[in-house]
């Protein structure tokens, strides 16, 4: 069975060193008291609980599966029990509003527990996943009724919560979806009709889901400006709040699917089912936003969580599996062979993995720092700020990280050779995990679509200015350092090409929009690759400083220097790569036409 240990050294170098998160949590209201000792105790309890929990129902739960009778779902052995202890330990609660039960404790905080809880199961942190998202667009959207009846269960984690999106017939594309809701003259709506991948759809972990559903009403405008979303839950709260009447809800089959078994993914059907309109009439999509893009970052994290497994467990099986003799001599001479470590390319491997590990957590902090402000922010100019950024940092976070995630994971199996590829090793697992990452909550393209389209060229670049500069300022307080010309000169030269490639594309755009979709995937992935280099850079600044003074864990340090240096010289190079592809134009892509492409096997 894969092992598991929390990265908490790390961890605390990138809140506490890095990113200086005592002192972010000192500025946040409600937060003076989250102390590293307070955080530290937390990582390390949720650690615990992810590793000794969690982690032994990972394989059991991928090999069981779901069990669909009678329109019940029955979720893998030790599922429940998990969640038991999940709820009783408070861990649903951690971020959450006192007013609604929680602890209110910061958003930052429950994201590094999600990290550690995607690299242990992912397939059961999906059932508690959503319904931090579902609270959130009832506590900014809901109704006070709404809020009294639903929040405190959903935050305790009593209840859980689903986002109700996709149909089969179309899946981005939400303005074509068919499902109907029509009024009942007494406040509530009748919902009718069918969704697909609905995950956590229907279990028995908790004793009530919340399912929050896109519909169009009788009066709907055509497209997206005519959605509407409504709260519907499995079982109609009775005037004590608690579960009462059966709701026209159900699961009408489970998707078989190549990885995440341990996950119910569900068709629902929904048939006159009982629902409450959330938010305005025909402003359905904006409210869901609230959950989709909490959902985005979330798979981003899934994306690190998965990279950190694969690496720790490769790294394991590297250090003991003997294969070869170095290329230089024997390293292990008192064995019959050495260690695959000592090979350059199982290193390249390893490297890789571990530089997206760090980078992926820096970048997943970073954001949650944001975060962070935008919810419990006082001061508007330093809120805005960080709305901007958070904007133009979720399609990253979701897309980079799950891209790089897959490629970790199967650089993992790589590292055990054929032994990667059986089952009982738990490496095959996490690239068939891996692989739905890049899919759900928006495909790499549409993310790489929000990410140029809407954020940079619907305002000029303006919002990509805001981090651009910062890097800016970064690099021009380093110049002087020769000690990291190293790092800051290509990153300084990248960051001005960014925004030299940001205008190319855009002027292109002018004349045809194909040029944005072309340039799309491409302009994220080296979005992704030099927002890590910035991050790599100033974790170089922060270790260089730490050797300076003399730490007593100056391993710890030389090792964060070193993977950087293997970043710059190894991974960075990638965006020569996309820079050539972003400058080729959408002419090449768009030449064939539809029949053009089955040409050289029709008869």
């Amino acid at each position: 069975m894969p092992d598991y240990q929390a990265p908490l050294r790390d961890l605390r170098f990138v809140m506490d060193e890095l990113l200086d998160y005592p002192a972010h949590y000192a500025r946040l209201p409600g937060a003076e008291e989250v102390t590293p000792d307070v955080v530290g105790a937390i990582l390390e309890e949720g650690g615990r609980f992810a590793r000794e929990v969690l982690l032994p129902l990972n394989q059991s739960g991928d090999r069981e599966g779901c069990l669909l009778e009678g329109g019940e779902v029955k979720t893998p052995s030790g599922f429940q029990a998990a969640y038991r202890q999940y709820v009783e330990g408070g861990w649903p609660s951690l971020a959450a509003d006192p007013e609604q039960g929680g602890q209110g404790l910061p958003h930052s905080l429950a994201m590094v527990l999600n990290e550690m809880i995607c690299a242990t199961n992912l397939a059961w942190g999906m059932y508690p996943g959503l319904s931090h998202g579902a609270a959130d667009a009832l506590r900014h959207h809901g109704t006070e009724a709404q809020k009294a009846t639903y929040l405190t269960k959903l935050v305790e984690g009593v209840w859980t919560g689903t986002m109700c999106l996709t149909e089969s017939h179309c899946g981005t594309d939400l303005g074509l979806i068919r499902s109907r809701a029509v009024p009942t003259g007494d406040g509530a709506y009748e919902i009718t009709g069918t969704k697909i991948f609905i995950s956590a759809g229907e279990h028995d972990l908790a004793e009530n889901i919340v399912h929050l559903v896109l519909a169009k009403l009788p009066d709907a405008p055509e497209g997206s400006k005519g959605i509407s979303l409504f709260v519907v839950p499995k079982y109609l709260p009775d005037e004590a709040g608690e579960p009462g009447e059966r709701n026209g809800v159900g699961c009408g089959s489970l998707e078989h699917k190549m990885g995440i078994h341990g996950n119910a993914t569900c068709m629902m059907h929904f048939d006159t089912a009982r629902g409450y309109l959330v938010g305005a009439p025909h402003k359905g999509l904006a409210c869901m936003f609230t959950m989709m893009n909490a959902a985005r970052i979330g798979v981003g994290i899934q994306g690190l969580g998965l990279t950190e497994a694969s690496f720790q467990n490769a790294l394991a099986y590297a250090r003991d599996r003997l294969q070869m003799r170095a290329l230089s001599g024997a390293k292990a001479e008192d064995k019959s062979a050495d260690p695959i470590i000592v090979h350059p390319d199982v290193r390249r491997m390893l490297l890789t993995q571990k530089a997206f590990a760090e980078g992926g957590r820096m970048l997943v902090l970073y954001t949650a720092q944001m975060v962070d402000v935008v919810e419990h922010g006082q001061d508007a100019v330093e809120c805005e700020r960080a709305e901007t950024l958070l904007g133009l940092l979720t399609p990253i976070v979701k897309a980079f990280l799950t891209e790089v995630g897959f490629e970790a994971t199967n650089e993992g199996v790589q590292v055990f050779g054929g032994h990667g590829f059986i089952q009982e090793w738990g490496m095959e697992q996490l690239v068939r995990d891996a692989r739905i990452t890049r899919l759900y909550e928006g495909t790499t393209g549409i993310q790489a679509l929000d990410l140029l389209g809407r954020k940079v060229l619907m305002n000029q670049g303006e919002t990509l200015k805001v981090f651009t500069k910062e890097i800016h300022k970064f690099c021009q307080a380093e110049a002087a350092n020769p000690a990291m010309a190293e790092f800051v000169r290509p990153l300084a030269k990248l960051n001005t090409e960014w925004g030299e490639l940001t205008m190319g594309v855009g002027m292109k755009a002018m004349g045809d929009r194909e040029e944005v979709g072309a340039a799309s995937v491409d302009y994220l992935m080296y979005s992704g690759y030099v927002t890590l280099a910035y991050l790599f850079a100033r974790a170089v600044k922060q270790a260089r400083s730490a050797l300076d003074a003399g730490s007593e864990d100056a391993a710890f340090y030389r090792t964060k220097v070193n993977t950087a240096r293997f970043y710059f010289e190894r991974l960075l190079p990638r965006t020569r790569a996309h820079a050539q592809m972003i400058q080729a134009g959408a002419e090449s892509l768009m030449a064939l036409s539809a029949e053009d492409f089955g040409r050289g096997f029709e008869i």
